[in-house]
């Protein structure tokens, strides 16, 4: 099996919980959304560009995914039921026409499905807000690349600004 790359990446900060308000209608706020479009930025700079991105069908989320195509993260981006709170995306990752497919979702959930592929208990890893994970799926299994916070990404943008 050759080498390939997941990139599991949290939607960014959205609106609070509300009773009148579905989950599934939650959006970005205008902090996230200006966040997690730093994020989606650094990481086209980082050329971690995706084949595929997919994303859960949570308005949140696709938000997230928008900002991750309009970054140039991705062409364009393909809604997946599977990638709802609770849904199990495993199938997703079967071989297919990608070398890198971009994940949109939330937690726990994304950080299950990092903590399995990686042989680890889960809630070992963890994704923040806008935060992502690379990990890099071979014939001997699959190795952490990265765990990144969002800030840490929006910091490196800020000091590539920086006389």
């Amino acid at each position: 099996m050759a080498e390939r790359e997941l990139l599991l990446w949290r939607h960014g900060l959205a609106e609070e919980r509300h009773p009148d308000l579905p989950d599934s209608a939650r959006a970005l706020t205008p902090e996230g959304i200006r966040r997690t479009a730093a994020v989606a930025e650094q990481l086209h700079r980082l050329q971690l560009d995706c084949d595929q991105l997919l994303s859960s069908p949570l308005r949140r989320a696709v938000q997230t995914a928008e900002l991750g195509v309009a970054a140039g993260l991705a062409a364009g981006f393909v809604v997946e039921a599977s990638l709802a709170p609770g849904g199990d995306p495993r199938p997703l990752l079967q071989p297919g026409a990608w070398r890198r497919l971009g994940l949109v979702g939330h937690e726990p959930d994304l950080g299950h499905l990092a903590s399995s592929l990686l042989g680890v208990p889960a809630g070992t890893l963890t994704l923040r807000k806008a935060g992502i994970v690379m990990i890099r799926l071979g014939a001997a299994g699959a190795r952490l690349e990265a765990l990144i916070g969002p800030r840490l990404l929006r910091l490196r943008q800020s000091s590539r600004r920086s006389p």
